[in-house]
C-alpha cells in the first residue's frame, strides 16, 4: 500500500515563503510523476507543480516563479517551495503519486496540509 505522507503546512504572513515535504513509502522511482494540487474552500482542486521520472519539472502559470518543486531521491521525498506567498495561496495542498502516461491524473494520495497565508 502506497502512502504519501505531507508535511510543513501552516499559517504564513503575505510574502513570506514555506516548504511542504512529501514522503513516500516506497521508492519514487516506482511512479511516473509526483506532484502537488491545491483546493481553497468552494473551489475545484487545482494542479499546483509535477515532477517527472526523469526530473522534469512544471508549475502551473499562478505559482510559476515564486514555487518550485524538488526531489530528494535518496529520502523518497518530494517538495514544494512557495515563496512570496499571497493571501490567494491559502488551501488545502495535497501531495500525489502517479503511474499513468499522463504526469498529472493522480493514482495517490496524500492526507492534505493546510497552507493559510494571512496578516
Amino acid at each position: 500500500q502506497v502512502q504519501l505522507v505531507e508535511s510543513g503546512g501552516g499559517l504564513v504572513q503575505p510574502g513570506g515563503s514555506l516548504r511542504l515535504s512529501c514522503a513516500a513509502s516506497g521508492s519514487i522511482f516506482s511512479f511516473n510523476a509526483m506532484g502537488w494540487y491545491r483546493q481553497a474552500p468552494g473551489k475545484q482542486r487545482e494542479l499546483v507543480a509535477s515532477i517527472t521520472t526523469g526530473g522534469d519539472t512544471r508549475c502551473a502559470p499562478a505559482v510559476k516563479g515564486r514555487f518550485t518543486i524538488s526531489r530528494d531521491t535518496v529520502k523518497n521525498t518530494v517538495f514544494l517551495q512557495m515563496n512570496s506567498l499571497q493571501p490567494e495561496d491559502t488551501a488545502v495542498y495535497y501531495c500525489y503519486a502517479s503511474t499513468r502516461a499522463v504526469r498529472t491524473f493522480p493514482d495517490y494520495w496524500g492526507q492534505g496540509t493546510q497552507v493559510t497565508v494571512s496578516s
